[in-house]
């Protein structure tokens, strides 16, 4: 504790030295003006003694072990701007023809068409002659691009797809990196976009390119209705809109990638049960096992799938 000044000397703030003052930090005794004072259970205290307090005192956690920080929703806004932003450059990578890339192709023009940057990332699963049955090789997942199956969770056909799948993203995806924290949120949407990823892999069939964050939605809906069960809240409002979106997924599957819509909503729904039920004396070992556990699962997946596909000239 520091010694007080002597009685003739009128104390200052131990920060602001220029500025009078007679009121003391509880905790160090140093002065503080009133610019520095930190209301405390008892008395004021300095800014560096509330510092050094924070460093010692547990976070809050959410119901399922997640950071509070969540509540923000910045992986969920950082996520729109990475969709955004490669949907931008693959407008720009099309040159001339960006004007296609942004609509007029499939769905009566609602969609947008390839771009040089579609060509690149988006997922094909092998190609074929088409009407001779040989397979040929290219740029497919089952030709070594298996980056596609990560790539293709970032980009989308045209102006509308984006849009849609960002405001289902903005809607979801706030409660959810709310309830579970922002690692434990990025984690389930990179899980559910890889899910519908593999699913495509393994039904879409040769020379489909498909792409879209999709995937990740739909898993973000069964995730949603999981955790909110788990809270023993109201999914009425949810399950309506889960089948509506379903409905259309199936009734224009020639332009909408039902497996990836499966795919990710059966990976979200693994995943939060992982996440929302797992103990609270084991939580995140358990969580850390459910990650890896549905990354395993996906892996072997694929590997079986990629060891049915045909060599090149066999199909």
């Amino acid at each position: 504790m520091t010694q007080p000044p002597p009685a003739n000397v009128v104390p200052v703030c131990y920060r602001h030295p220029n500025r009078e003052t007679y009121v003391r930090c509880t905790r160090c005794d140093r002065p503080i003006c009133p610019d520095c004072m930190n209301e405390a259970s008892v008395g004021f205290q300095c800014p560096d003694c509330v510092r050094e307090g924070s460093k010692t005192q547990r976070q809050a956690r959410t119901a399922f072990g997640g950071s509070q920080s969540g509540a923000a929703g910045t992986v969920t806004i950082t996520l729109i701007v990475i969709n955004v932003m490669v949907f931008i450059i693959g407008i720009i990578s099309a040159g001339r023809g960006a004007a296609d890339g942004l609509g007029g192709g499939g769905l009566g023009g609602l969609l947008g068409g390839s771009t040089p940057l579609h060509d690149w990332g988006a997922e094909v699963p092998y190609f074929t002659a088409r009407g001779s049955g040989i397979r040929l090789p290219g740029d497919s997942v089952a030709d070594g691009h298996w980056y596609q199956l990560f790539t293709s969770m970032w980009l989308h056909y045209g102006l509308l797809h984006l849009a849609m799948n960002m405001w289902a993203l903005w809607i979801l995806g706030r409660p959810l990196e709310a309830a579970l924290g922002r690692i434990r949120f990025l984690a389930l949407y990179i899980l559910c976009g890889l899910g519908g990823s593999v699913l495509v892999f393994l039904l879409a069939g040769p020379n489909t390119a498909s792409a879209g964050a999709s995937g990740a939605i739909f898993g973000m809906f069964s995730a949603l209705i999981v955790i909110l069960r788990k809270m023993k809240l109201s999914v009425a409002s949810i399950i309506p809109v889960l089948i509506f979106n379903l409905v259309i997924t199936f009734s224009f599957s020639g332009y909408i990638s039902w497996q990836a819509h499966v795919g990710g909503l059966i990976t979200g729904a693994i995943v939060a049960a992982g996440f929302a039920y797992a103990p609270s004396k084991q939580r995140t070992q358990l969580q850390v096992a459910t990650v890896v556990g549905t990354l395993a699962l996906l892996a072997i997946a694929f590997a079986v799938g990629l060891s049915q596909v045909p060599a090149v000239g066999t199909v």
